[in-house]
């Protein structure tokens, strides 16, 4: 089991990072830095690894002892987690992971050479081999592949006073145990024994009289979007998986929901930028641009059809140099209106808010929305326009095009992330560039395109 964390506290993490900094810096006795690392937990280290250059990185690895390399491991991001795999040799790597849990194991086996993998696998016993096999069976984003294998079982027809001598008797309970896992002789899943409910009954009560029969389960082929917000509706801590047949196979713990939210929620900002995926800070310059290169190739290709865009009215800038000092906000309002739409809608894609039967009426909703902000900022953008041009049909074109970019910007705020689960893609993919991109072509379009018409 891991070690308890002895300090949180993101000012101190930092800290952390000074010092080991500085002793690297000022080659001081590496005994002290091995020995502060040896004092913090493995989530500490790990975050002090992925704050370091690649050299500084390798250099702080090699202090850690190797007893808990796995642990540290299993903590890193998947970029750093490479950098420290190529440092190590295979029986290092075999050393470190053959202390790992079968689901442990699982989380990080893609990394692993697959002559480690098959080490450690021959050395695992019949059941741990059996766990590693079901759990790398799952699909990524399954219940499954975040199922945690160790937890207590008790049957239904012993007393209350058998379970707390049973549990009496061992080490320490798996970590986020809150309710004991109740099943029948074939490990059929009949309910569960919240701990709370264990200390406060009556000892000579049989299980079946105070387990709670009706609680949440979970399969392995759940989806843990779904899984994740069953936690948050019921505060769940842990919650028992099963199979097709009821059979308890394991449990899902608030730990690995809550990690599963945060790699979710990092993977979403980043596919909204564009980017493929977690980038190490500090990795080699053209592993960076490998992951950036493509959406910024279709920016440019956008950017250059905006430029077209306003190359077609040149004319009528040049007649009316004030539309140069004007487009700019139209498109930019429309923008940043875009952004509002598609990070809302996604979001709502993310929890399942969204259906076939209410897409409808959210898409009649988010025109009137833009609607309102259209003649509402409209109406001030184009007073602005009257104040310092002195023309009121310019103000007026000011408004209509505002009205016409926010609704552009709402169709396409809707319509993007919906099209693109419907083609099975990621909605946040790209989202943030494309939306950009049509309401800066379509802003300036509008704007100019009215102001040619009704005023040059």
């Amino acid at each position: 089991m891991n070690q308890a964390p002895a300090r949180l506290e993101v000012e101190d993490l930092q800290e952390n990072l000074r010092a080991v900094q500085e002793h690297l810096q000022h080659d001081r006795p590496t005994a002290e830095l091995r020995a502060q690392l040896d004092r913090l937990h493995p989530a500490d280290i790990a975050a002090i690894l992925e704050a370091l250059p690649l050299e500084e990185r390798l250099a702080v690895w090699d202090l850690v002892k190797a007893d808990r390399d796995g642990e540290i491991l299993v903590e890193v991001s998947d970029a750093v987690r490479e950098s420290l795999i190529e440092a190590m040799d295979s029986r290092e790597l075999v050393a470190a992971v053959e202390t790992l849990e079968a689901d442990q194991l699982a989380d990080i086996a893609p990394d692993l050479p697959p002559s480690v993998i098959e080490e450690v696998v021959q050395a695992l016993s019949l059941e741990e081999r059996e766990r590693l096999r079901a759990a790398l069976s799952y699909a990524e984003g399954a219940v499954g592949a975040l199922m945690d294998f160790d937890h207590i079982a008790v049957r239904e027809d012993v007393t209350l006073e058998a379970v707390t001598r049973y549990l009496r008797r061992l080490d320490e309970l798996p970590d986020h145990t809150d309710q004991l896992f109740v099943v029948d002789r074939d490990q059929v899943l009949k309910g569960t024994l919240p701990l709370a409910r264990l200390i406060v009954s009556d000892l000579d009560r049989e299980v079946r009289q105070v387990m709670v029969a009706e609680s949440v389960k979970l399969y392995p082929q759940d989806r843990a979007e779904d899984a994740a917000s069953a936690f948050e509706r019921y505060d769940l801590v842990s919650a028992p998986v099963v199979d097709a047949s009821g059979r308890l196979t394991g449990r899902l713990t608030v730990d690995a929901v809550v990690d599963y939210i945060r790699e979710a929620s990092a993977e979403s900002q980043l596919a909204e930028a564009g980017l493929r995926q977690e980038e190490d800070v500090f990795a080699p310059v053209l592993d960076s641009f490998k992951n950036r290169w493509a959406w910024l190739a279709i920016n440019l290709v956008t950017a250059f059809i905006a430029s077209r865009v306003i190359g077609v009215f040149e004319d009528s800038i040049a007649q009316l140099v004030a539309l140069a000092a004007l487009m700019p906000i139209v498109a930019g309002i429309g923008g940043n209106s875009g952004n509002q739409t598609i990070t809302r809608i996604v979001r709502a894609l993310a929890i399942g808010q969204i259906t076939r039967e209410n897409a409808r009426q959210l898409f009649v909703k988010e025109l009137g929305v833009s609607v309102l902000n259209g003649l509402i900022w409209g109406g001030v953008v184009g007073l602005f326009a009257f104040l310092i041009y002195h023309s009121w049909q310019l103000g007026l074109v000011m408004m209509g095009a505002m009205v016409l970019s926010l609704l552009l910007a709402s169709v396409m705020g809707v319509a993007i992330p919906l099209l693109m689960q419907k083609l099975g893609r990621d909605p946040a993919l790209g989202s943030s560039v494309m939306i950009t991109a049509i309401t800066d072509s379509g802003g300036f379009f509008i704007f100019l395109g009215l102001a040619t018409v009704f005023l040059v």
